[in-house]
């Protein structure tokens, strides 16, 4: 029986999807607390280094291998590889695990639109309203079951009736809406600083931000879980949007064209936020070193004092600021709902069945908003019902909060491990020129060819080790041990991978 599937539009239809999907939260609310967490400038530059030798690979790799098989992670991952077809269940399990936050903080975006248009008849909010609402259970559930209905209905719409549709509105209203913050926030006395703390190398310790720098490793492990975060990597979106992509459109301008989106949403997504923080807490006599530009208090708490001494004008700022952010969670939420609906939807094809796409979008809908809904209760732990106090654990950074324990399975481990499996993959067993033959599809690029297979045999195994390490360290506190744990991974599927096929990866490279 054939499965149905849909397909793109156009091909700006695809990429306004693929870069909604990239433009997420990880842009507007995790890339600017990210940089003020990592020192600023140095945060930047590995980012981009990341973003250049490693996402524009892994990006590539991703539509590529979707658009091969045209099929979900895991009948994709089984269709290519006989060592790794497992590693398909990352690719499905790390966008569930993500949906249980993420629909929680797209949540919190809708709170904010309402009590910002509530702050315009009088009474403009202030910071203090995320406590408020955090302790507030049936605020957080009821924003929660909002923004999951507004994500049932786009999916339930299908491909081009529902995600193209949604994408080719909200990313252009997205990038009009952040240029209008952008303006504002530069605009206020003493904004310079907050670009000095983004643009200047060591201004971040110089200026009075942080006492010390923090090591490259940190900053590494920091940049790089945003990298993949935001653009929707080795969380399995890519692939599945791939799947549905025509044959004639060109893998390598694509991917290009949604990595330097990506990066400049999230650039100016920190312009638009760290200058604004940095000016309205200098202009209210706040140390620099006092000025909370790390965690998610910058979006919800620091920037709403922003709009609250803006006044009355300051409501339809914060209005206009949260729309375009619950945008950009809609947009990227979609695609991680719809990688679950297309491997159910496959599967049943695969069994000579045909699903209906509302019941599937449905239930999955339901079982995300009943794993949310904890995540909502807890508070970001503000409502004593953690891991670490459910299960009489030591408090540390993975298990503080439900949002931080689902954050460091799917971001700290799953997608980092993920991506250094899939290079080996492609490195070690099916070889380079399977994924060049279908991203090139019949054109030839010898500059990208050679510069493709260098980082996925060579680059990205190594990076994303490290990457994995700094994870561990961020979530679980001991370095040396993160380190063995990366080192040991590494060294038993590089053995795994390379060492039988050793002989086919020499041949492949000099094809």
């Amino acid at each position: 029986m054939e499965n149905n599937r849909g397909s793109w539009n156009s091909n700006i239809g695809f990429l306004l999807a693929a870069i909604g999907s990239a433009v997420g939260l990880g842009n507007i609310w995790g890339f600017p607390y990210k940089m003020g967490k990592s020192g600023g400038f140095t945060f930047l530059l590995v980012y981009i280094f990341l973003a250049v030798f490693v996402g524009l690979i892994i990006m590539a790799s991703e539509l590529a291998l979707g658009r091969k098989t045209r099929k979900a992670p895991i009948a994709a991952y089984k269709a290519v590889s006989s060592k790794y077809s497992w590693l398909g269940w990352f690719a499905v399990l790390s966008p569930f695990l993500i949906m249980t936050f993420y629909s929680v903080l797209g949540g919190y975006c809708i709170y904010y639109i309402i009590i910002n248009l509530m702050g315009l008849f009088g009474g403009m909010p202030d910071g203090s309203s995320f406590g408020a609402m955090l302790t507030s259970i049936p605020a957080s559930l009821g924003v929660l079951l909002g923004f999951m209905l507004i994500c049932f209905i786009i999916v339930a719409g299908g491909v081009s009736g529902g995600i193209e549709k949604f994408n080719k509105i909200g990313m252009p209203a997205l990038f009009v809406m952040l240029l209008v913050i952008i303006v504002r926030a530069l605009t206020l006395p003493n904004a310079v600083e907050g670009l000095k703390f983004m643009f200047v190398p060591g201004y971040a310790v110089r200026g009075g931000f942080i006492e010390e720098a923090p090591s490259l490793i940190t900053v590494l492990g920091t940049a790089g879980g945003q990298m993949f975060f935001s653009l929707s990597l080795a969380m399995g979106a890519m692939i599945t949007y791939g799947s549905y992509l025509s044959k004639e459109e060109n893998l390598v301008k694509n991917s290009g064209i949604i990595v330097f989106a990506d990066t400049l949403v999230a650039l100016l997504a920190g312009i638009a936020v760290i200058p604004a923080a940095v000016a309205n807490g200098i202009n209210n006599g706040i140390p620099v070193a006092n000025i909370k530009l790390n965690g998610p208090g910058l979006l919800f708490s620091t920037l709403q004092d922003v709009f609250h001494n803006m006044g009355t004008i300051g409501g339809i700022f914060g209005v206009i600021f949260y729309l375009l952010v619950l945008i950009a969670a809609i947009s990227s939420a979609i695609s991680l709902m719809e990688v679950l609906a297309a491997h159910f939807i496959d599967k049943a094809a695969e069994q000579g069945k045909t699903l209906d796409r509302k019941k599937v979008v449905l239930i999955i809908t339901a079982v995300i908003t009943v794993i949310g809904a904890l995540v909502a209760a807890d508070g970001l732990g503000s409502n004593h019902i953690t891991p670490a106090e459910l299960f009489k654990l030591k408090v540390n950074t993975w298990n503080d909060c439900w949002l931080d324990f689902f954050d460091c399975w799917s971001e700290g481990i799953m997608m980092p491990l993920g991506a250094m499996l899939m290079a080996l993959m492609i490195g070690g067993e099916i070889g380079p020129k399977v994924m060049l033959d279908e991203i090139h599809n019949g054109e030839h690029s010898p500059f990208f060819s050679k510069f493709y297979r260098f980082c996925v045999i060579y680059v990205v195994p190594a990076v994303m080790c490290l990457v994995l390490a700094g994870q561990l360290t961020d979530f679980f506190g001991n370095q040396v041990v993160s380190y063995i744990i990366s080192a040991v991974c590494f060294i038993i599927f590089t053995y795994h991978t390379l060492i039988p096929d050793w002989k086919k990866l020499g041949q492949d490279g000099n094809e």
